[in-house]
């Protein structure tokens, strides 16, 4: 069995089982703590692949969302589609509509989730009416591009964009095809010169 001493600043295991499990999981006085905000940026939890194609990206901004507590454990465990999203704004506040976050069976039974919901976003006001001033003027949309962690919080990238033509996606199509037939042969050629 392992002993360790007081001054190490772990005290030994039989010591620790008979203690209530709040103080033996509590962290050590000495030990060093991360913030949440000190914590690097994490990969998209959820992407919306589809507004890269349908829409022509001009700016994107970042915002906040309100959220339950069920919503948070679901997105965690990768149950969130952003496809259908789209933002819409409703008395000078920003919402997120379509975007689905499946509960998890493990929910609780008080709760009554609800996966449809629609979510209110949160951004500085002077930025909220720049955004209202395009959308209504220049014919601009408001699309959801993608779900991530920033600073042990979850932040949704929106976009501001306008919608491509139909001969624009083949386009995009053709140039993309075009794209990947070009690296194969690269490494074709490669492969067949060593």
């Amino acid at each position: 069995m392992l002993h360790l001493s007081p001054a190490q600043g772990v005290p030994p295991l039989q010591a620790t089982m008979s203690l209530p499990k709040a103080i033996r999981t509590a962290p050590l006085k000495d030990a060093p703590r991360v913030a949440p905000k000190d914590l690097p940026a994490s990969a998209p939890i959820a992407e919306n692949r589809r507004a890269r194609y349908d829409y022509h990206i001009e700016e994107r901004h970042e915002a906040g969302l309100v959220l339950d507590g069920w919503e948070i454990k679901a997105i965690r465990a990768g149950q969130v589609q952003l496809t259908d999203g789209y933002v819409v704004i409703k008395g000078g506040e920003l919402y997120l509509i379509g975007c689905r976050i499946n509960a998890l069976r493990s929910a609780s039974t008080h709760v009554n989730p609800e996966a449809d919901r629609t979510k209110k976003l949160l951004m500085h006001k002077a930025e909220i009416r720049r955004l209202v001033g395009k959308v209504e003027q220049r014919g601009f949309t408001m699309v959801p591009l993608n779900l991530h962690y920033k600073g042990g919080r979850v932040k949704l990238d929106l976009a501001l964009a306008k919608g491509k033509a139909e001969h624009d996606k083949r386009n995009a199509t053709k140039d993309r095809e075009w794209e990947r037939e070009k690296g194969r042969l690269m490494r074709h050629n490669l492969s067949a010169k060593s």
